[in-house]
């Protein structure tokens, strides 16, 4: 019944319950049916085979939970730079980049802002009043990225910014270099903060995260190896497991 209660979302109208209630009492039924054929048929060796692989499934299932809420009431997920940095120069062989990367910032104006000049010079200069300013004229970009401290794959800025082609893209390629460009509709002021090539080593700040994911995951195969080790010792201590050699 309460398998049933989960089937009818609540508000449900009375001819669509309806429809679902009986869909899922036909599923059921006809899981029975062929589960009496499969009883019927199959021979006593299958049976008890795929009897001892769902005990299997069942006991992984349940171990795998238990281990699971150990690490994670036990596991240290803080990642010192510290560590990221020693795990990115042991394994730098590893970080080779298959794109160019990119950090940089833009904006897309209207054709002929009246204030260029001033948006020109701050976006340059790019001081802490000059990011506030920007901030506090954004409502006249089409488009903008002030963020020039992320590091972006050069192929995906490319297909955000309709502007930039084959024959502008190694010019932001060039670190601290200024692009000013214009379509048949939006002028774009572009500054390049730093580059990384392909085949360069990735940056550090860039493959941050992955490493992180790494070392906690390393950390976590460590730990399973310490709980299954300090459960066995415990039972053995209290006579519930014995090794025999």
């Amino acid at each position: 019944m309460n398998d049933i209660k989960d089937v009818v979302p609540e508000g449900t109208s009375q001819q669509d319950s309806t429809l679902m209630v009986n869909a899922y009492i036909n599923r059921w039924a006809r899981r029975l049916l062929l589960m009496d054929g499969a009883l019927v048929n199959l021979s006593e060796d299958k049976q008890n085979e795929f009897s001892k692989l769902v005990e299997q499934y069942k006991n992984d299932l349940y171990t795998k939970a238990y281990l699971e809420g150990l690490v994670k009431k036990n596991i240290d997920s803080t990642v010192q730079r510290e560590t990221l940095q020693l795990f990115y120069d042991n394994n730098k062989e590893s970080f080779k980049l298959n794109d160019d990367l990119i950090q940089f910032r833009y904006v897309s104006l209207p054709l002929n802002p009246v204030n260029l000049d001033t948006i020109k010079k701050r976006f340059k200069r790019f001081e802490t009043k000059d990011k506030m300013y920007l901030d506090s004229i954004s409502v006249q970009f089409r488009s903008y990225s002030l963020n020039d401290s992320i590091w972006l794959k050069l192929s995906r800025v490319a297909e955000k910014i309709p502007i930039i082609n084959n024959s502008n893209k190694n010019e932001l390629l060039k670190k601290t270099n200024f692009l000013q460009l214009k379509d048949s509709l939006n002028l774009y002021l572009m500054l390049v903060n730093d580059v990384r090539l392909q085949n360069d080593y990735a940056p550090l700040d860039y493959v941050s995260s992955s490493i992180k994911k790494i070392v906690i995951n390393k950390r976590k195969l460590e730990l399973i190896k310490q709980l299954e080790n300090d459960i066995t010792n415990d039972a053995i201590k209290q006579n519930k497991f014995q090794i025999f050699n």
